[in-house]
């Protein structure tokens, strides 16, 4: 019995270490997805961004960034009679929606859920590589394998990202507040 006083110890100090680090890592409220409901606001932002630390190098790492940003491929995105780009992430599910707009531009008509998205069925399932995210404005992401859901306002859950409206000027004008159909095609 003597040994175990030390094991309680370090046990509930391991249990308040957990409980910080979640408390930390800004969970804020309810999770959904389509047909999930969610506890975030429309139009919330990511509350923090993503900064690189300097680096000795930090001039050759931004021109690596820009040309790499010029090499992205790009969509379009026409949606209420506007067209945007789109950027485009560099994984298994985006090369296969890019496989997709090859063959003919891809038309999908879009319902709107909970006022802050816009869910439409492709009819087939891309690879999925999902992940725990916070979509905002301008996302477009794989849901379920099969559903494109593009964001107006923001939502957490598991996602696949496939690309992000370079500018959201009229973006959600363009989307309105009903279903839409969106059409996708690549940028020639």
């Amino acid at each position: 019995m003597k040994g175990m006083k030390p094991i309680c110890s370090l046990l509930c100090i391991l249990t308040a270490v957990i409980s910080l680090t979640a408390c930390a890592a800004g969970q804020t409220g309810g999770v959904g997805g389509p047909g999930h409901g969610s506890g975030n606001e429309k139009g919330t932002e990511e509350s923090a961004a993503w900064e690189p630390e300097a680096s000795e190098s930090g001039n050759r790492d931004l021109e690596e960034t820009a040309s790499e940003e010029s090499d992205a491929m790009r969509m379009n995105v026409q949606a209420g009679g506007r067209r945007f780009t789109a950027t485009l992430e560099n994984n298994p599910a985006a090369d296969s929606f890019v496989q997709m707009m090859e063959k003919e531009p891809v038309v999908i008509q879009m319902r709107d859920y909970s006022g802050f998205e816009k869910v439409g069925s492709l009819g087939i399932s891309l690879p999925a590589s999902n992940r725990e995210i916070t979509a905002g404005s301008g996302d477009i992401v794989l849901y379920n394998g099969s559903q494109i859901v593009i964001f107006y306002g923001s939502n957490s859950w598991s996602y696949t990202r496939l690309g992000k409206i370079d500018d959201l000027s009229g973006w959600t004008e363009a989307l309105g507040s009903g279903d839409v159909t969106v059409t996708f095609s690549l940028e020639r």
